[in-house]
């Protein structure tokens, strides 16, 4: 195999994985509102919205993919309403008098001493009464108020490391800014585990008043 061969294969299998992860990835985000985009970050406004979520205790990278397991199970029929929901990869075939939520984007994991609270965000057209209860008491469905983030952003890996050191300087640059922090960093996640790491959104969020 030649170098020029070798080098066509790399690039046509990153458009492929690009493609992939693109299409893959294309779900209902939380609505927001950018009220100020800061030097390194921006201030959103968040309505009310509807999350499922449970608690893990553990490390970090532990709790959401465990967390992400168990949230995933009431999104994909563990619910009051199930009724055999037939899937094939990627297309969903959903049973009449099944119920399958859609999946929305970011999964959110906020850290709560040696626990992490996963939460995925419920679609807009959902409601408290209109969503079903879900199978596993491990998953709670709570309305979030509407709440005001500093957030910044970022790519590519999203380890415990990179992690904290995002929320370090989302805290340096909300102290530089005189803003007043009332909640604890949460980190958000856009993308499916699949998508290309250049093409991954991952954000800090930090409630301020």
């Amino acid at each position: 195999m030649t170098m020029l061969t070798l080098l066509i294969i790399i690039i046509a299998i990153i458009i492929l994985w690009s493609a992939y992860g693109f299409f893959s990835s294309r779900v209902e985000q939380a609505e927001y509102s950018v009220i100020k985009k800061m030097l390194g970050y921006e201030i959103r406004k968040y309505p009310v919205h509807i999350v499922a979520q449970t608690t893990v205790r553990g490390n970090y990278q532990y709790a959401l993919n465990e967390g992400f397991r168990i949230v995933a199970g009431y999104i994909f029929g563990n619910n009051s309403k199930k009724q055999g929901i037939a899937m094939t990869a990627p297309v969903v075939s959903q049973n009449a008098g099944s119920e399958k939520i859609s999946m929305t984007a970011p999964v959110l994991a906020t850290t709560k001493g040696e626990s992490h609270v996963i939460s995925f965000g419920m679609p807009r057209s959902q409601t408290l009464q209109t969503l079903p209860e879900p199978g596993d008491p491990r998953v709670k469905i709570v309305e979030i108020p509407a709440k005001q983030f500093a957030v910044i952003r970022f790519s590519w890996s999203r380890t415990d490391e990179k992690i904290k050191k995002m929320e370090t300087k989302l805290l340096k640059l909300i102290s530089r800014d005189n803003l007043q922090v009332i909640g604890s960093p949460i980190y958000a996640g856009y993308n499916a585990p699949w998508t290309p790491p250049w093409m991954a959104r991952n954000e800090v969020m930090i409630e301020i008043k």
